[in-house]
């Protein structure tokens, strides 16, 4: 571990480090942002162990593409390191079923084995999965490999992203008939990511029924 390579690295994580250890209303830590499974092990090993040093810390979860595409990174070392730092999630992104390979079922294989829970978030992405049978054959291909479909975002105004765009009524009415015709287990929340505390907004129909007699 060639600590001039990693100085500057090491100096932010501490920062953040130093921050959650004050906050002590938080107990679930979100490592994202980049792909944490591409650092150094040494280096995340570290910062993993100084997160699960705090009391307050209850849950980290790693936020990770590593699995889908450079499932050759999962290793038994990386695995066992992972195990040390249990509660430990990875949140991973497939968002295609020609994604389910072979290598990147072995590296969510290797994970589970380790005890650490998989799920995943996809991006509706309009051509890609944006149909029910596309959609079905991906949720249904991450239940067979263990790894449970926990968000499907609608794609973010991002500048260079509006061919990918899905209008939210037309993903909204996707997600209603997969709900008919699928296993609650495999359908995912249908999310829009919103700037300020709103956060998450789950983009659902809403039905309301009434009946006379009917108790709450």
């Amino acid at each position: 571990w060639d600590k001039r390579i990693h100085a500057a690295s090491k100096e932010e994580l501490q920062a953040m480090i130093g921050y959650i250890s004050q906050a002590r209303g938080i107990r679930e830590v979100i490592v994202s942002g980049g792909d944490p499974l591409t650092l150094n092990e040494r280096l995340l090993d570290w910062f993993l162990g100084a997160m699960r040093s705090l009391p307050h810390v209850e849950v980290i979860r790693i936020g990770s593409r590593v699995p889908v595409v450079m499932p050759m990174r999962i290793t038994k070392r990386l695995c066992n390191m992972l195990r040390k730092h249990r509660p430990v999630w990875v949140n991973t992104q497939f968002n295609h079923a020609n994604e389910i390979t072979e290598d990147s079922a072995r590296a969510c294989g290797m994970l589970l084995e380790a005890g650490i829970p998989l799920s995943n978030q996809s991006v509706l992405l309009k051509g890609i999965n944006d149909t029910c049978e596309a959609m079905r054959s991906l949720l249904y291909g991450l239940q067979r490999i263990g790894v449970r479909p926990y968000y499907l975002f609608n794609c973010d105004h991002v500048a260079g992203t509006d061919h990918f765009r899905v209008d939210i009524g037309k993903g909204m009415e996707m997600m209603e008939t997969l709900r008919r015709n699928i296993s609650g287990l495999c359908l995912p929340r249908y999310v829009l990511d919103t700037r300020g505390e709103q956060g998450k907004i789950t983009l659902a129909p809403v039905f309301l029924e009434m009946s006379e007699g009917m108790n709450c």
